[in-house]
């Protein structure tokens, strides 16, 4: 048997042995360590910058986007977690697929989470995938879904996806930088990408009630229509509040270099890269104006520029 049949034979066992897990419980009747409460909420809307009165006064409800926060453990973790979700880590661990690195996650919501609601949930492994090369390295994704309930009623589900991978080896000095990732398009975004690609920033306006919104959106958080069109962005902004990234390094990325959340002239936020200034000189307030910066051939991204140093 040559070394590769070998090598596939080991990853079609390993395969077997990772899929016995899917259905598995990770976590069985968990408990919010708190109930859904109006601080929490508070600090939740003040990070975002959401100001939606919904999430205020007698009848506030919670931002549905804090599904998982009303279920995470803390530092101090959860108790009720079960032995599968880390005998499934271990395993992987064991062949080698030592790191790991949140992919993404989608939310359903069933109904709104009102201040005094008792949380409780359970975590089921729900898939793991086929071994996978990206260009982090080769391993498998993991599937969880929790299922959130509020006085014992569905009140929504959370899915997370994590890969946990061998990294690839790293290009040696004089090896062609690897290219930037590129970003994920789908039918809700579609729109937003094509109007880059005519070096046009476009804001999606609702066509019932004319909020404007960024990013974009299936339907609108102001009143609930899904109708919609666009306006396009003049370009300037502000900086409202921004990062220097240091760590971790990451192929295609060279390290320190600013993140801001940039405040448009029309009013929305987005997340974009400032540049024309070190980074650290970026400051909250800084003026910048839209740009568009070709990175590769095929991707060109939106990018702000400061207009000097300080």
């Amino acid at each position: 048997m040559s070394g590769t049949d070998s090598g596939t034979d080991a990853a079609d066992a390993l395969y077997e042995r990772l899929v016995a897990f899917v259905g598995r419980s990770a976590a069985t009747a968990g408990t919010g360590r708190d109930p859904v409460n109006l601080p929490m909420i508070r600090h939740w809307c003040e990070a975002m910058g959401d100001t939606h009165p919904a999430y205020t006064g007698p009848d506030a409800v919670a931002p549905p986007t804090m599904l998982q926060a009303w279920t995470m453990g803390g530092l101090s973790g959860h108790t009720d977690r079960s032995s599968a979700y880390e005998e499934l880590f271990a395993l992987l661990d064991g062949a080698g697929y030592t790191s790991v690195v949140a992919t993404d996650c989608e939310q359903e919501y069933l109904r709104p989470l009102r201040p005094g609601d008792e949380i409780g949930f359970d975590t089921v492994i729900e898939s793991v995938s086929e071994r996978k090369t990206t260009k982090l390295g080769t391993g498998h994704f993991v599937t969880t879904r929790t299922d959130v309930r509020a006085g014992g009623e569905l009140a929504g589900t959370h899915r997370f996806r994590i890969l946990k991978y061998a990294p690839a080896a790293r290009p040696s000095p004089k090896a062609e930088k690897p290219r930037r990732p590129r970003p994920v398009v789908n039918r809700d975004n579609a729109g937003f990408w094509e109007g880059v690609a005519g070096h046009r920033l476009l804001i999606q306006r609702c066509g019932e009630c004319a909020s404007l919104r960024f990013p974009w959106l299936p339907g609108c958080a102001e009143c609930g229509s899904r109708e919609w069109d666009t306006v396009e962005a003049s370009g300037e902004g502000t900086v409202y509040s921004y990062v220097v990234m240091h760590h971790p390094a990451f192929p295609a990325f060279d390290p320190p270099y600013a993140v801001g959340l940039i405040e448009l002239a029309e009013g929305v936020r987005m997340i974009s890269n400032v540049v024309g200034v070190p980074y650290d000189k970026v400051r909250i307030g800084m003026p910048v104006r839209l740009e568009f910066l070709r990175v590769d051939e095929e991707l060109e991204l939106p990018v702000f520029r400061a207009g000097g140093e300080d």
